[in-house]
Order: C-alpha cells, then sequence, then structure tokens
C-alpha cells in the first residue's frame, strides 16, 4: 500500500486533498498575518527586504489556492499603522510591494475573477503605492469571486477609536441614539464593514500574538499558528490550518 502511495505524483495527491478539503466546511473569510519575512532573510544572510521580495511569491501561491478553495475573502496583513517605526529604507520597500505584485500578478488577477479591495488609513500611503492599489481596485470591481483584501497601514487601535469618533458625531447630529448601539451597528463603523467576520486566522513565525490586527472582528475566531517563516510557508501548510478549523467545533459562547 504504501509503495503504490509512493506512485502518485505530488500534484495528484494536492489535488485530491484540495478536494476533499472543498467538501466540507470552508472558512468564508480567512485573514493572514504575513510574519517573518526580515528573520528568514537574516538566516540566509541577506538584506530584509530580500525576505519581502520572496514572501510577496507566496502571496500569489495562496491567493491562487485560497480562490480554487472558494474563499470568499482572503485579508493580508501587508502593513501596519506600527511599521512605520521600521528603517526607512525598509519602509520604502515595503511600500514598493503593492505596486511590484500588481504590475505582475494584477492579469492573472482579473482573469481568475478575483476582487482586490483595501482596509487601512489612505492619507499616509505614498501616492504611488495608492495609485497602483487604486487601479487593481478599479480593474477588479466587476468581478464576482474571491475578495483579496490588502490590510495596508491598517491597525485595529485606530480604526476602533476612529469608528467611535463617528459614532460620537452622528449621536451629536440625531442620526443614531445610544439605544441604536448594538454590535452590529458598531461593525458598521469598522473599515470592514463590507465583510463578514474572519473564520480563520494564521499566523506565520512563532509569534503567537494579534499585534493589534482586526482585535474587534476576530472575538469569535479560530486561530491557527505555525513556526513557519512567511516566505516558506506554502499550499500543504495552507492546507493544514484549514483542515485543523475544520476539526473544531465553533459554538460562538453556547453549548
Amino acid at each position: 500500500m504504501f509503495q503504490k502511495w509512493l506512485k502518485i505524483p505530488k500534484a495528484e495527491l494536492l489535488h485530491k486533498r484540495i478536494e476533499r478539503i472543498k467538501s466540507m466546511d470552508i472558512p468564508s473569510h480567512i485573514a493572514i498575518i504575513m510574519d517573518g519575512n526580515g528573520r528568514w532573510a537574516k538566516k540566509r544572510s541577506l538584506p530584509r527586504i530580500a525576505g519581502h521580495h520572496e514572501g510577496m511569491k507566496v502571496v500569489r501561491k495562496i491567493t491562487m489556492l485560497a480562490n480554487d478553495l472558494h474563499v470568499d475573502t482572503l485579508t493580508l496583513y501587508a502593513f501596519s499603522t506600527e511599521n512605520w517605526k521600521r528603517p526607512k529604507d525598509e519602509v520604502n520597500y515595503l511600500m514598493k510591494l503593492p505596486e511590484q505584485f500588481l504590475d505582475v500578478y494584477l492579469p492573472e488577477l482579473v482573469e481568475n475573477n478575483v476582487q482586490v479591495r483595501m482596509i487601512g488609513i489612505k492619507e499616509q500611503i505614498p501616492n504611488h503605492t495608492l495609485r497602483a492599489v487604486e487601479k487593481a481596485i478599479a480593474d477588479t470591481k466587476e468581478n464576482t469571486g474571491m475578495v483579496l483584501n490588502f490590510a495596508l497601514n491598517y491597525g485595529s487601535r485606530l480604526e476602533i477609536l476612529n469608528a467611535i469618533k463617528s459614532i460620537i458625531k452622528d449621536a451629536k447630529n440625531g442620526i443614531i441614539n445610544e439605544n441604536d448601539l448594538t454590535d452590529e451597528l458598531f461593525s458598521q463603523y469598522l473599515m470592514t464593514k463590507d465583510f463578514h467576520d474572519p473564520d480563520l486566522l494564521i499566523r506565520t513565525s512563532g509569534e503567537i500574538r494579534l499585534s493589534n490586527f482586526m482585535l474587534w472582528q476576530i472575538a469569535y475566531t479560530e486561530l491557527w499558528f505555525t513556526d513557519v517563516l512567511w516566505p516558506d510557508f506554502n499550499e500543504q501548510l495552507f492546507l493544514d490550518a484549514i483542515e485543523q478549523y475544520q476539526k473544531r467545533s465553533r459554538r460562538f459562547g453556547g453549548i
């Protein structure tokens, strides 16, 4: 039996695994904290930007697989509001990555019916970066497949504070009153108002923390951590996370 299994090509085994997973409950919204690019580069005596460049290739692979699995939304934590503290050269390179990624892969995203979206504070993002993202959003707005949502210059605490400010303003203007405020209404003031809360959150690199990412939205999200650095993350590990999700019982506070 083992010898027979060895004769099956890896591509066929992967296909069978994907089909089996697709026959069960697929997370509607998967969010990923893509961590470990710098450490991946350091281990190889390479500049940190080499890790970010390699990580960009992984984004493409995981996006295509998530789309094939019929995931509704894939949110990628690309740049946080705290990442501006990094060295200027690294920040400048990170701001070029969306352009590089979309310049190469936008035609493939269009072909595969993927819709590009973004959450985050636009005002601080360089014009060249914003132009590339907004072009991708415009070019894919008619697509009806998976949403590839980039969290770019995003921070959950700032998002929540801005939501509270908007709620106070609307309350003062008589648009809402305190009795109107519910979980559902509050969620409509967040950047993620057009999306369901994540069903599954993946974080790479061995860090077990949320790093100011979707703190409100992941109240009942299933969390999956791996020691693997993002540039080494692959399709098999992505499927591992989904299979683990499928084995869990989601009770949302009930029995």
